[in-house]
């Protein structure tokens, strides 16, 4: 898995490279700058439009100068600006004297920030002014806060930032400007800040460039946070078996449904079948029965006594695994059935929804827990089981914490929704867009996740592919729809070409 690395860690990495490679730090700088003009080329090849660097005096400005050198050996239009200091890195300076040596011209010493106003909107904007070694606000009175500030308040097109967006704390909640960047291209790790939604307006979507940084060293580096890849999940999917069965494949049941909320039930029922478990069982309220039957009549059905609401859940043994909630709501008697049933069933279960809503009103129950059990709330429902929060950062503690204390798996539902173990390791998903907030998506990863249960992988497993493959399927269905017009049966409707994806 690709590990999230902090800034020390990130320092070092760059010094064991330098160490037993071994490479010059300079070549090393080149290294990334040839990464970033390579992809930056990939993705916007016309020559003829001017890409202005702003190039701090550390060593992302340096970064920053190799990138215009090599832009402009290459026939591509580049115009850089510098601050004037006491002091400067010493591979930046390098980098500026063989920047000097064919493109003087096209270096400018930055005096005020008018000349940004003549800078088109349909040129490209790339920033290089701070990088990972921030660890404090930008102060307000110097011209980079300036820069930065009459940067963002410009309607460019493309704006770029090298490694990180410059203000932005790689591993710490950031305080103070930081460049709203559309893009950034980061070198060889995902930064942790990136992955918050409280930097969303400054991470707007990153590329991972490879740079070559020592293996060894990010082998034995340690770190509680990993950002989960394609390879990821292709490592653990088992394979189908040729001399199989249903009952190989696993048998799920899904308590779920009220009046009135009886597509959730349908909803997770299908997910599950369709990530590849081998029976669902659904427990729903008699007022069910036909839509569910009808709805989705691949799905076995057990029917509660009261025609609205659920008063009793199955905890029978014959099921290889259980999920508890999508649409259950919290009447008295719901509440009292989910109370009898974890005294009963020990086996981990997935919870999602109204049953975390009970949980929240009767925290006793969440000592009840079997071990291992998935819960996968919203952030607003998270906060009502464990806490609030002043920043992002704290509510990843809060979490690591709340799976640590609880022993339980942590589904914190978003962008780059965020999985967190026993242990208090974190796994961040890579797959997903904005046009899976919508209802029932939820519901569907409930399937999902269960599905994989119910399989024989492990709850940590279960959870990790389940919410790939939920994302993955939600990005593929953008092939048909839009991110308006996406609908939770879209991601349902998706899961085969996920697997097929994955596959490949």
């Amino acid at each position: 898995m690709m590990k999230l690395l902090n800034t020390e860690q990130i320092r070092q990495a760059d010094e064991y490279t330098i160490l037993h490679e071994p490479v010059s730090s300079l070549n090393l700088m080149e290294r990334a700058a040839n990464a970033f003009v390579t992809q930056l080329i990939k993705e916007h090849p016309d020559k003829k439009i001017r890409k202005h660097i702003f190039c701090g005096n550390g060593n992302n400005g340096g970064d920053g100068l190799a990138i215009a050198r090599l832009l402009l050996s290459k026939g591509h239009q580049a115009e850089v600006y510098t601050f004037k200091s006491k002091k400067y890195s010493e591979d930046y300076s390098e980098n500026l004297s063989r920047l000097s040596v064919k493109y003087k011209k096209h270096i400018h010493i930055i005096n005020d920030i008018n000349f940004i106003n003549k800078i088109s909107s349909d040129e490209i904007i790339i920033d290089a002014i701070f990088g990972t070694g921030l660890n404090k606000p930008i102060q307000k009175n110097t011209l980079q806060y300036q820069v930065i500030e009459k940067i963002n308040q410009q309607n460019f097109n493309v704006l770029i930032s090298v490694d990180i967006p410059s203000g932005l704390f790689a591993d710490q909640h950031s305080e103070g400007i930081a460049l709203k960047a559309c893009k950034t291209y980061t070198f060889q790790f995902p930064k942790l800040a990136f992955l918050f939604p409280e930097n969303g307006m400054y991470v707007n979507d990153f590329t991972v460039l490879d740079i070559g940084l020592h293996p060894d060293y990010i082998t034995q580096a340690k770190t509680s946070f990993y950002f989960l890849t394609k390879e990821d999940v292709q490592q653990k999917l088992h394979l189908r078996k040729k001399y199989s069965h249903k009952g190989t494949y696993g048998h799920a049941l899904i308590i779920a449904g009220s009046y009135g909320k009886m597509g959730a039930a349908v909803l997770s029922a299908k997910a599950c079948l369709r990530s590849g478990c081998g029976l669902v069982s659904t427990h729903i309220p008699a007022c069910g029965y036909e839509m569910m039957q009808t709805a989705f009549p691949e799905a076995m059905c057990s029917m509660d006594k009261n025609a609205k609401h659920l008063t009793v859940f199955p905890s029978d043994e014959k099921y290889n695994t259980i999920a508890v909630g999508p649409g259950i709501g919290t009447h008295l008697s719901t509440i009292k059935a989910l109370e009898v049933f974890l005294k009963q069933y020990k086996q981990p279960i997935v919870a999602d929804a109204d049953a975390l809503n009970i949980l929240s009103k009767k925290k006793p129950l969440l000592k009840l827990l079997p071990a291992n059990s998935i819960l996968t709330p919203h952030p607003k429902e998270f906060e009502r089981m464990a806490g609030t929060w002043k920043n992002d950062f704290e509510r990843l503690s809060l979490q690591q914490s709340f799976s640590k204390k609880h022993k339980v798996i942590i589904v914190l539902k978003g962008a780059n929704t965020s999985i967190s173990d026993t242990n208090g390791d974190v796994y961040f998903n890579s797959t997903g867009n904005a046009g899976m907030a919508t209802g029932g998506s939820g519901d569907v990863l409930t399937g999902i996740i269960t599905g994989f249960l119910a399989q024989q992988y492990s709850p940590l497993d279960s959870a990790i592919l389940g919410v790939y493959m939920h994302g993955l399927a939600g990005d593929l269905a953008l092939q048909q729809q839009s991110m308006e017009s996406l609908i939770a049966s879209d991601i349902i409707d998706n899961l085969g070409n996920s697997f097929k994806e994955i596959k490949k």
